[in-house]
């Protein structure tokens, strides 16, 4: 259900640029803006996070958003560069990545990644300097989802949240799904440097489903609110 753009008006907030089209409601970061707010209708997202540079697996990760259907793509930073603690990924070449992802620029949502800098910003055609953005999802009942890299706010310094809300992260490299009874903690891996059991990544939201999978389209790991 990707939403139409027909009948939208525009909000000047300041620092922010609104948009309201029916019941989805925008505010998206401009320049340096730390945080972003959406709030959409019911809405199928894929979720990726740590392609570092990867052309290989940035190209499988879009294949697998076609394959989805999805309505957006919801990047969680460290995304052009390896890093210098990473061995390169598998066709490493960051400047291939810029135009892939920029083909995809109205699609995605992203959040700054420790291993993005301003240089990065000034190459791609969406924001990346968010340090959060906090979704709101209709069919979760209020449940605000904590989207961020994770390199500031994780489960050692949790951000300000309500009982039940979901914090949503990447860096570490490994995936998560699990309900910590305070908090939900998800983490859809990374799409090309993978840690710990699992290769790589992504994960689907659909429905109150959040899936996370891999590149052959199994299900590694489920959670179902």
């Amino acid at each position: 259900m990707r939403e139409s753009a027909e009948g939208a008006r525009s909000v000047d907030t300041g620092s922010k640029t609104s948009s309201i089209s029916g019941d989805v409601f925008f505010i998206r970061p401009v320049e340096k803006t730390a945080f972003s707010l959406y709030t959409v209708k019911t809405m199928k997202l894929f979720i990726a996070s740590d392609i570092h540079g990867s052309a290989y697996y940035t190209k499988k990760m879009l294949e697998a958003y076609e394959a989805e259907r999805a309505d957006r793509l919801i990047l969680l930073g460290d995304l052009l560069y390896h890093g210098p603690r990473n061995d390169l990924p598998k066709e490493y070449a960051p400047k291939e990545v810029i135009a892939l992802l920029n083909a995809r620029a109205k699609d995605i949502l992203c959040v700054r990644g420790n291993c993005d800098a301003e240089v990065d910003q000034m190459v791609l055609s969406f924001p990346i300097m968010a340090d959060y953005s906090a979704l709101f999802l209709p069919e979760l009942g209020g449940r605000m989802v904590f989207a961020t890299h994770g390199h500031v706010y994780n489960e050692e310094h949790l951000p300000p949240m309500h009982r039940g809300d979901i914090l949503l992260h990447g860096h570490t490299h490994i995936p998560v799904a699990e309900d910590r009874t305070d908090y939900i903690l998800l983490n859809p891996g990374s799409i090309s440097i993978p840690k710990g059991e699992y290769g790589p990544s992504y994960m689907v939201y659909e429905e109150k489903r959040f899936s996370i999978q891999d590149f052959e389209g199994r299900v590694l790991i489920e959670l179902i609110l």
